[in-house]
């Protein structure tokens, strides 16, 4: 089955078999790592992506459900040489540990600051839902959060 879409800001066309996952389309046939398998059932959130600008977990997500739409994965937020001020502040506030859960954080952040710009801890909580990390806690991640929206704001 071949499917067109979106990924990381480029028109993208794939021929992939009726089960395959999105995540393993990714991993296995795009070679886009940074979208991390966890669990496998969508409760660990490793594996999030944007689609159409919301958070999904793309182990749950048929690759054929992305036909026409619009996917960004952590390789595409980078700018050539510079990070994304989301990046840069988990970077900054020290919210990562061993990475494996970072790419999830970031874009589950990303679709909360682009919705929320100035996110109270509450909305942190509900924006940051379904990504469980198991080193750092979460007091750092939300001031990660909390610096990149100013970061952002920096930049406008």
């Amino acid at each position: 089955m071949k499917i067109k879409f979106i990924l990381n800001g480029k028109k993208t066309v794939v021929d992939v078999p009726g089960g395959m996952r999105l995540i393993d389309l990714l991993r296995e046939k795009l070679n886009l790592t940074g979208t991390r398998e966890g669990c496998g059932k969508g409760e660990c959130g490793a594996c999030t992506v944007l689609l159409d600008g919301k958070p999904v977990n793309s182990c749950l997500i048929l690759a054929a459900q992305v036909d026409g739409r619009d996917i960004l994965t952590i390789e595409g937020l980078q700018k050539g040489d510079s990070l994304d001020p989301v990046q840069r502040a988990y970077i900054d506030t020290a919210a990562v540990q061993c990475g494996f859960c970072t790419s999830g954080f970031i874009l589950a952040t990303k679709s909360l600051l682009n919705e929320n710009p100035d996110p109270l801890d509450e909305e942190i909580k509900r924006g940051i839902a379904g990504n469980l990390c198991r080193c750092t806690g979460y007091a750092k991640i939300f001031d990660a959060v909390k610096t990149a929206a100013e970061y952002i704001k920096e930049e406008n």
